[in-house]
């Protein structure tokens, strides 16, 4: 398959859970967010060069490609995993940023403040995570793994869930437990498949399995 068939393969799916577009690369901060939200995700790839709806525009010049690996190596922490692969189409040069999902969990995006935020990806979209994502994933580094137990607090978070899609701020609010114990607490019930999170109305909410 020649470059043109394979770009245009790639292309007809479309923006999605692990593929997103860039028609231009003109700031490496926002990029690395899209690097962050794979890499803290299921790994994607990045179609620079290419509109949204589609059209092959190509990288204009050698600054994008700089700023590319800058996303990558200098506004994520750690440093992310990425690989480019450069296709030429009409005379165009588009370029395959391909992020894997890491191990190191999670890679951060520096904004321009110099503050680090980890991003996730879902569907076509890059989310800030929420703190029981940064909660799963440092519970998830603990070599000496983690344990369950069923204590009143937790029992309490399971009343609050019955039957219901609640917010973090609403499930502290009504089991009138500290923020942070909820945190750790919805985190390792989520490890634990009893409860599942998912994204709505751009927030997130925690519900029993």
């Amino acid at each position: 398959m020649d470059d043109r068939h394979y770009l245009q393969t790639l292309i007809s799916q479309g923006e999605h859970q692990q593929q997103d577009f860039k028609y231009r690369v003109s700031d490496a901060l926002k990029l690395a967010k899209s690097v962050s939200a794979f890499a803290n995700t299921d790994g994607g790839r990045l179609l620079i060069g290419v509109r949204d709806d589609g059209n092959m525009s190509g990288v204009r010049s050698e600054e994008e490609i700089y700023m590319m690996h800058q996303a990558a190596y200098r506004y994520c922490r750690p440093e992310a995993s990425i690989k480019f692969d450069t296709y030429h189409v009409d005379g165009r040069t588009i370029v395959i940023a391909t992020v894997p999902p890491s191990d190191r969990r999670p890679i951060c995006a520096i904004n321009e403040e110099g503050a680090a935020r980890a991003y996730i990806r879902i569907a076509d979209e890059n989310i800030v995570a929420s703190p029981v994502h940064l909660a799963i994933w440092r519970e998830s580094q603990n070599a000496q793994g983690v344990m369950m137990t069923y204590t009143d607090s937790v029992r309490t978070i399971l009343d609050v869930l019955q039957e219901q899609r609640l917010s973090i701020n609403l499930i502290v609010r009504r089991s009138r437990i500290p923020r942070h114990k909820v945190i750790t607490l919805l985190a390792r019930l989520i490890r634990f498949r009893v409860v599942k999170w998912e994204y709505s109305n751009q927030q997130f909410l925690f519900s029993q399995l």
